[in-house]
């Protein structure tokens, strides 16, 4: 995915013509709500890995990668999906990026990973997922409220908080329904 052009400090207001880092009294509820959606959904992700066999570890998802490479692809989009947010939080657009770009990113991510293994997996999920909580921590009301184009949604606009929301918040509580329905099979 695209990075943004110019760097953007998502724990910064701008007041006066300066900068201010956000403080515990004035930090977002909103933000710490999503944080700590963000940070259940991983950790239902990871509890219920963590108690696969080896042969599930390895089973495969409906699109024919395997439950290791499923988590482990969860766990590398955080901060993919953390950029994304933090473009549109800044009003700039988050464009040129397309689901068949992200088609072609999950397999070229699947080929480089598929032996991964279960405590690699969970380790990066763990850290990456509490970064992204503390990252998500830092955005206040008016950067969530902002909204720009978001090619993933057809270039409409779309606020930061939706994309938090719809991607880094869901990302886990979305593959592991998939994770659940393949082992039901």
């Amino acid at each position: 995915m695209p990075k943004p052009t110019a760097p953007h400090n998502p724990g910064s207001l701008a007041l006066g013509g300066g900068s201010t880092r956000l403080n515990e009294q004035t930090r977002s509820r909103r933000a710490e709500s999503l944080a700590a959606r963000l940070e259940t959904g991983a950790a239902l992700l990871a509890e219920y890995a963590e108690g696969l066999t080896e042969d599930q570890w390895k089973s495969r998802v409906k699109d024919g990668r395997t439950i290791g490479v499923i988590v482990h692809h969860v766990a590398s989009m955080y901060p993919i999906e953390m950029e994304a947010a933090r473009t549109i939080a800044s009003g700039k657009p988050f464009v040129g990026v397309t689901w068949e770009n992200i088609a072609e990113l999950n397999a070229q991510h699947a080929g480089e990973h598929g032996a991964v293994t279960k405590p690699v997996a969970l380790a990066l999920l763990r850290r990456n997922s509490q970064e992204a909580a503390a990252g998500v921590r830092m955005f206040s009301d008016a950067e969530l409220d902002t909204a720009a184009a978001f090619s993933l949604s057809f270039d409409a606009p779309m606020t930061a908080q939706f994309v938090i929301e719809d991607h880094a918040l869901r990302h886990s509580w979305h593959h592991l329904a998939r994770i659940k329905a393949a082992l039901r099979l």
